[in-house]
């Protein structure tokens, strides 16, 4: 059987699988679709919130970025489990205590304001827009490879799916569809890295191969095998960074800050039934997520590793390879690899320097790295399924962020308070429908690679939300007046920054190069300077203004210092 129609089944029966859940577990009431009722088991929720939480940026973009960027690449690495951690222990548990389900209906409450709660409505789907381009990007990757059609066509197939289960299940059915989907990513992750480290390292956890010394006895260790090919290749050593100190933070603290306001994630802590089961389920769910984050740093340097050697590798006569390998004749027919024969001899040649003749996009290495191992036809299609889990899972969460935002927050609390439940749920299918079509387009049209993408979602997040919301749970002194400033402040700072060098779908007004960025800080960390300027303004417009009513005061203490056993209602 031919890997094109393995990659049919495979994938066709996964699909099968989530569209069987989506009809099972279909949403009935705003409380199913919401918040899948509140009744979801803490394991099944740390499941679906790993699902949830692991994108396309984590399972093809990630190591595909730490394979090309080396040490450098491990600012996503640090940022996304930092940030999940910070989020699990600081905030998700008072936010749940709150118990209010959208991340604009605490800040509308919080800072008893409908101009607040509409601002953050605002962020929101700018965020969720910005990270879901990303994840559809990934599924027209997936597509144009494995099941040999066009990026457009592989964009709309991963639309219609999303649109069946998010659309009738809600939350529902996302989370159950997510408890699925994270079996088939992990199961796609871990299965080709397990076998490409007993080949290269002779380890059968790829954990520990990553420091192993090669199997082909020449007792060299893999790291140091890797920063030799890349002196040689006139790259940096992979295991040296070539970003500065100030950038690196700056990553790494908007990932990590980011994290804490994403409201996809945040929402998963109101399914299960009470906060001590939030706190479990976060628990597993940070298990779950271990699993491929201490894996990727592996899957990228044996990707790495296999890359250089069948592009500049020696053949059997002891020259240069004369002819393409399988893969990438395989992937240049996506337009996602490219050579450039710069001398007329026929051979291909990567490099670091102006020697180089090839041209590959970061995004496809985690997909390509079974065919590069030459892994059986079954692995490359079960990896194919297990990218579209990945960004299928988060992208149906985002989109209900949307959709809830719209419906809930938007109308339900703020515009058409006297909208019936019915009415309700008819506008938040509606609202997704359409956040459906937007995000196909932005996948088709993606303004950068996935975790290029998703960096700035994070950002966004972080320069908008967590402010917001830190100060909301913990500074009971932070009134309506600074909040809504502090977040317009800082999203304006970020969205401008990132569109002043990266022109997304605009043209840039500056080069995109490290000695125009403000104090060396690259538009992926530049959330990090906008969370800092949403903390200055809120604090400075909060002393000239009025103080938070004592009724709110009251309410804050009571999130941090609760009475009684704690069991809070989703209202």
């Amino acid at each position: 059987m031919d890997l094109q129609t393995l990659t049919y089944i495979i994938v066709g029966a996964t699909f099968a699988l989530y569209i069987g859940i989506a009809i099972w577990a279909r949403a009935g009431s705003t409380q199913e679709f919401y918040v899948a009722g509140g009744g979801v088991s803490p394991l099944a929720n740390g499941m679906a919130t790993a699902a949830d939480w692991m994108s396309a940026a984590s399972f093809i973009s990630m190591a595909g970025l730490i394979s090309f960027m080396g040490y450098d690449g491990s600012v996503y690495l640090m940022g996304w489990t930092g940030g999940y951690v910070l989020l699990a222990l600081c905030l998700a548990p008072y936010l749940r205590k709150f118990g209010k389900f959208t991340v604009p209906d605490f800040i509308g409450d919080r800072y008893y304001s409908q101009t607040a709660r509409t601002v953050a409505v605002i962020c929101a789907i700018l965020i969720s827009f910005t990270y879901v381009a990303g994840q559809m990007r990934g599924v027209g990757v997936v597509f144009s490879r494995f099941l040999e059609v066009d990026i457009t066509t592989g964009v709309i197939i991963g639309m219609a799916v999303v649109f069946f289960y998010a659309v009738l299940g809600g939350m529902k059915g996302i989370t159950y569809t997510q408890v699925a989907q994270y079996c088939v990513l992990i199961f796609a992750y871990m299965v080709p890295a397990v076998f490409i480290s007993i080949m290269i390292t002779g380890h059968v956890l790829p954990q520990t191969g990553l420091g192993a010394t090669l199997a082909d006895g020449s007792g060299m260790h893999l790291l140091d095998k890797l920063d030799g090919l890349s002196a040689e290749l006139g790259f940096a050593a992979y295991t040296e960074g070539t970003k500065s100190t100030a950038d690196i933070f700056a990553i790494t603290a908007a990932l990590m800050v980011g994290t804490a306001g994403l409201p996809h994630v945040i929402v998963r802590f109101f399914t299960v039934p009470r906060v001590k089961d939030a706190r479990i389920s976060a628990g597993w769910a940070l298990i779950f997520i271990m699993i491929l984050y201490t894996t990727a740093p592996a899957i990228g340097a044996f990707a790495r590793y296999n890359m250089i050697d069948t592009i500049n590798g020696p053949d059997a006569q002891g020259t240069l390879v004369a002819e393409a390998p399988t893969w990438i004749k395989n992937w240049e027919k996506t337009g996602l690899i490219k050579h450039e024969d710069k001398n007329g001899d026929g051979r291909m040649f990567y490099s670091g320097d102006e020697r180089n003749e090839m041209t590959i996009d970061r995004d496809i290495m985690v997909l390509a790295n079974p065919e590069i191992a030459q892994l059986p036809d079954w692995v490359i299609a079960l990896v194919a399924a297990g990218g579209i889990a990945a960004a299928l899972s988060t992208a149906a969460g985002l989109l209900l962020v949307i959709s809830t935002s719209i419906s809930h927050d938007l109308l339900k609390r703020n515009l058409m308070p006297r909208i019936t439940d019915k009415q309700e749920l008819l506008a938040a299918r509606l609202a997704a429908a359409v956040a459906i079509i937007v995000a196909g387009y932005l996948g088709i049209n993606p303004p950068g690679f996935v975790a290029e993408v998703v960096a700035f979602a994070f950002g966004l997040a972080a320069a908008s939300f967590f402010p917001a919301i830190i100060l909301g749970i913990f500074y009971k002194k932070m009134n309506k007046e600074g909040a809504i400033a502090g977040m317009l402040a800082g999203i304006i700072f970020t969205v401008g920054y990132i569109l002043y060098f990266k022109g997304i779908f605009i043209t840039p007004l500056a080069e995109n190069k490290p000695e125009n960025w403000l104090f060396g800080i690259s538009p992926e960390g530049i959330g990090t300077v906008g969370m800092l300027v949403n903390f200055v303004v809120a604090f400075a417009v909060s002393k000239v203004t009025k103080e938070v009513p004592e009724n709110v005061q009251e309410i804050v203490e009571q999130i941090r210092y609760p009475k009684g056993a704690g069991e809070a209602q989703v209202h």
